[in-house]
């Protein structure tokens, strides 16, 4: 006589390894020799393991769901079966399915309440996910690592960066191989977009270490691990190890599977970085092409601001205005102050400054001061010139392009000033010459008014002839 219990618990332990095909082996064996009862909960089981490959296998969660009533016409108030429909639902059916009732969510069955966080949070419910009481030790060991990455994944939808990154840290610890290295990348990636470039590379070295070779899904997941590691590499300034890394991505994704946005996208953004502005765009029109609606405004963005640095402000104005569109862009200002741009550079100096005094009041202050500045030294306002170029300073990253720009054109504008606070036109001049090569056309300009500067301190402030 079968003993469901122990066939759940044999399986487990093949889960438990990694053995997934011991797992099926155990549970279809247990299928040809339980009676019929005991098949209908075996079903159930099955349909668990299958849940765990994720989209790929609805199908065979579903058949093994309705073999399970078929054979138990009262199984489907079973809190576990309900469970597993819920999650077939919220993957089939995406904002539309139905959520798991309260009385699933607080099953008995450890088992029931894992699948029902998992539909919740595939439809979009974190905080009910979250909500739901699953101690991980009542869990078997195969699904306490999913258990962390399904909360991770809660917390993220609920923008708690923090929490997700160290629940991703968790999942990783609680399993190996593979696994432990998506985990990894995850809370890589996560930690990318908060600015922990150095932890997030520190993730992804230990991943590294774990792709072995040898199993089937190495390849797209290595993918992945290039394309992060591509964005830490553009993070520290590495332009070119970031373009090596890109190019390793795209190459792997070619060979097990399709071009994705996001590896095209990033493509542009290190090409921008390189200065290979045409190939950046063709960049930036591949991931167009492969965005999904969501996505959209961003390569749209990015597409614009490569043909704005083109010197294209007609063509870059047209892709801007397809990202206005998209009031839930989180960018908005930035694309005004890019507008702003826009205009500037095709003359229409007033319709220039009222963007950019739009996008400053939004919160786009380095690249919206940057327009403004530009505005008011062509209308010869100094005054208000050197204002904005002292607030690209004080607000750009220290070292950065536009904070270099800041500097350089704040040394400028006193200069034409006629020096009259030296000690900062020294020190605007000083800052900029230690960021600008000697082949720039900027560096003379610079050692001029350093001269003139540093002339006029040790004169007491004299004016020169």
């Amino acid at each position: 006589m079968i003993e469901v219990a122990t066939t759940w618990q044999q399986a487990c332990t093949a889960l438990a390894g990694g053995d997934y095909d011991t797992a099926f082996n155990v549970l279809d064996s247990a299928m040809r020799e339980a009676g019929k009862h005991e098949r209908a909960r075996i079903a159930l089981y099955v349909a668990s393991v299958h849940a765990l490959y994720g989209d790929t296998s609805t199908n065979e969660v579903a058949l093994a769901l309705r073999e399970a009533r078929t054979l138990d016409p009262a199984l489907p108030t079973d809190p576990l079966y309900m469970a597993l429909m819920a999650e077939l639902d919220a993957r089939l059916r995406e904002g539309e399915a139905t959520p798991p009732p309260t009385g699933v969510r607080e099953a008995v069955d450890p088992l029931a309440r894992f699948h029902a966080m998992c539909a919740l949070a595939l439809a979009e419910k974190p905080q009910e996910a979250l909500d739901i009481m699953l101690p991980s030790p009542e869990l078997p060991e195969h699904l306490r690592w999913r258990l962390r990455s399904w909360q991770a994944d809660s917390q993220e939808q609920l923008g708690h960066t923090t929490d997700a990154i160290h629940l991703y840290g968790e999942a990783a610890h609680l399993t190996a191989g593979l696994n432990r290295a998506i985990m990894l990348q995850e809370q890589a990636a996560l930690m990318l977009t908060v600015g922990q470039t150095a932890e997030a590379t520190a993730a992804l070295d230990q991943a590294r270490l774990l792709y072995t070779g040898q199993e089937p899904d190495e390849g797209l997941n290595l993918a992945t691990w290039y394309y992060l590691r591509a964005q830490a590499m553009l993070n520290l300034e590495q332009p070119e190890a970031a373009h090596e890394a890109i190019k390793e991505a795209s190459r792997l994704e070619r060979e097990h599977g399709d071009p994705s946005y996001g590896v095209a996208l990033v493509r542009g953004q290190i090409l921008t970085h390189l200065g290979l502005q045409e190939q950046a765009i063709a960049a930036f029109e591949e991931a167009l092409k492969l965005a999904a609606e969501t996505d959209r405004p961003y390569a749209n963005h990015e597409l614009g601001v490569a043909l704005l640095d083109l010197d294209r402000p007609v063509d870059a104005r047209e892709r801007l205005e397809a990202v206005l569109q998209d009031p839930e862009y989180p960018y908005l200002p930035e694309v005004l102050a890019d507008m702003a741009e826009c205009d500037y550079r095709l003359g229409r100096l007033q319709e220039a400054q009222q963007t950019a005094e739009q996008a400053l009041a939004q919160g786009a202050v380095v690249p919206a001061s940057l327009v403004l500045g530009s505005v008011a030294l062509d209308y010869y306002h100094l005054d208000d010139a050197l204002e904005h170029y002292e607030r690209v300073v004080r607000e750009a990253a220290p070292d950065s392009r536009d904070w270099v720009t800041g500097h350089q054109m704040a040394a400028d504008v006193m200069a034409q000033q006629g020096f009259l606070n030296p000690a900062a036109a020294y020190a605007h001049a000083q800052q900029a010459l230690a960021h600008t090569p000697e082949s720039d056309d900027w560096h003379v300009t610079l050692r001029d008014h350093l001269r003139k500067a540093e002339a006029l301190m040790g004169s007491g402030g004299r004016t020169l002839n």
